[in-house]
């Protein structure tokens, strides 16, 4: 039975916090890129002040991160608050749906070393251009076909494939009729 002492799932202070720390950043080193004081930052990560629009922009800009992953914790029972992500209060992160992407975050929250991700990659869906970030990652093909390219070399993964990042530049297609479900585990968190 769910309780009717509903919360956030996290604080928008945890998150910045733990965005910073994956980067490894000291509250000096955003503040600073911020042009804030050290204390500006500090309350805003302890949830004793809130910021305004234009610093969340600034500050979803200087961590690479879009701003939506700033809003949309979701309401749930005190007593799943960090420990249960119910399929319908996922928080969407990550690229703009309409290039054919659709990410939600699994993880209850960023404070782990690690995050897991939903990835919907809908059918003509393309990177085009190679990304690379400074983490570990592995992915999982829960439905669909994905093609994958790590450096200069392609793979098609299909449902059961698995896959692993280290760094390595890559990017990925979707050329087929189904939509492609991939679970991301992304250490250090990224979004």
């Amino acid at each position: 039975m769910l309780h009717k002492d509903l919360q956030k799932t996290n604080s928008l202070g945890a998150d910045l916090r733990a965005l910073r720390k994956a980067r490894g950043w000291t509250l000096s080193d955003l503040a600073g890129e911020l042009g804030r004081s050290v204390g500006w930052l500090s309350q805003i990560e302890r949830d004793l002040s809130e910021p305004s629009i234009g610093d969340l922009r600034e500050m979803a800009a200087e961590l690479n991160v879009p701003v939506s992953l700033f809003f949309g914790q979701a309401e749930t029972p005190a007593a799943e608050t960090g420990l249960i992500v119910r399929k319908d209060a996922r928080r969407p992160i990550g690229s703009d749906a309409s290039e054919g992407l659709v990410e939600e975050l699994l993880s209850p929250d960023l404070t782990d070393d690690f995050e897991v991700v939903h990835s919907t990659f809908r059918p003509s869906a393309e990177l085009k251009e190679f990304n690379q970030r400074p983490t570990q990652e592995l992915g999982y093909v829960v439905t669909g076909r994905l093609d994958l390219w790590i450096e200069d070399k392609k793979f098609t993964l299909n449902v059961g494939d698995s896959f692993r990042l280290r760094g390595e530049p890559y990017r990925w297609a979707n050329p087929y009729e189904q939509a492609a479900v991939v679970i991301w585990v992304i250490a250090p968190p990224v979004y």
